[in-house]
């Protein structure tokens, strides 16, 4: 009786010392799939290593990322589709492809809607986009961590100064509804192509320009067939790592949603580490090449695309979330807690 109930004493000790360490040794082992369309070089595709990293420490090994960089499953669209199949558990998109999934990421893709890059960081990483971020879950995903991006801007094969100059210009876009809109607006002809084929469709005159920002502008060497980069800072466009609500209910319990959790907290910080040394190697390197940098007017072009806003006000959830943006700007930094639906 004595050693029956020695054992029983044993038993709750091992438990509570289980509870105490989440149980990591008594889960079972999972890997979850990553795809996304970027190189290995990308400060996005380092802050997914850098994720993995960290679940692996936090897990034991139990917890760890499969990365398919370079889009070796598929555009940003691919991934995002598979994703909602349970195809693959995570990938990055940025908010231009999430419009095509939840209009709600639409307003991210509004020309000039950031201030500067104080504003960005308050209404991405606040209460404001912690909200956006949870938006698509009952599309079959949603957002665990959102990545700074900076300013796109237009470069191409010739100098461009102001929208009169996009006139009879072929646009390599993301395919965001609001996107192509913005280059109808400032005169140009917007051409949807997987972000893998514009290098090419640059060198063989398919488009005549594109957008984006400086490192990805150089990491994928389309300064080497564009060679002006005009500064026009027309778009601030988050990158975000989403992941299948079919993976996050069925695949991980708690415990581990909550290492994913602490995991992707690190990997926003982590890539905003890497930002400011990444943007100016990228213009030193562009520069260097030769690449022209183009100080520009922004007022043509803000003044080319206000029927944007006026079409967004017509939309009262729209409306809404543009004026919690707008106000986001006048409130003090501060830090919010980064936690995505459970």
């Amino acid at each position: 009786m004595m050693k029956r109930y020695s054992n029983i004493l044993n038993l709750v000790g091992i438990t509570l010392l289980c509870l105490a360490s989440t149980c990591t040794w008594s889960e079972q082992s999972v890997t979850l799939k990553l795809a996304h369309n970027l190189n290995q070089k990308h400060m996005v595709h380092k802050a997914a290593v850098y994720m993995d990293q960290q679940l692996n420490v936090l897990s034991k090994g139990n917890l760890r990322l499969r990365i398919y960089p370079a889009g070796q499953m598929g555009d940003a669209v691919d991934t995002l589709q598979m994703l909602q199949h349970g195809i693959i558990d995570m990938t990055k998109g940025t908010a231009s492809d999430l419009e095509l999934f939840d209009k709600t990421f639409a307003i991210f893709n509004l020309p000039y809607l950031f201030e500067s890059p104080e504003h960005f960081n308050k209404v991405v990483f606040g209460p404001v986009g912690r909200e956006i971020m949870a938006s698509p879950t009952k599309k079959g995903f949603f957002a665990i961590a959102a990545y700074e991006t900076r300013f796109r801007s237009f470069y191409a094969r010739k100098p461009i100064h102001s929208p009169k100059d996009l006139k009879g210009m072929k646009v390599r876009v993301q395919p965001s509804p609001t996107v192509i809109e913005m280059v109808k607006l400032m005169g140009g002809t917007p051409t949807p192509i997987p972000f893998g084929e514009t290098y090419t469709a640059l060198q063989q005159g398919v488009v005549d320009m594109a957008e984006n920002n400086e490192p990805s502008y150089v990491d994928t060497r389309h300064f080497e067939v564009a060679r002006y980069f005009s500064e026009d800072q027309h778009s601030s466009v988050p990158d975000y790592l989403m992941i299948s609500t079919q993976t996050w209910n069925n695949k991980l319990t708690e415990s581990q949603r909550n290492m994913i959790r602490i995991a992707a907290e690190r990997s926003e910080k982590y890539q905003q580490t890497l930002w400011n040394e990444t943007l100016k190697n990228a213009r030193e390197t562009a520069s260097k090449s030769g690449v022209t940098f183009i100080e520009v007017d922004k007022t043509a072009f803000r003044e080319a695309i206000k029927p944007l806003y006026k079409q967004f006000s017509k939309d009262p959830q729209q409306a809404k979330l543009l004026e919690k943006i707008q106000s986001a700007a006048s409130i003090p930094s501060s830090p919010i807690p980064k936690k995505p639906p459970a």
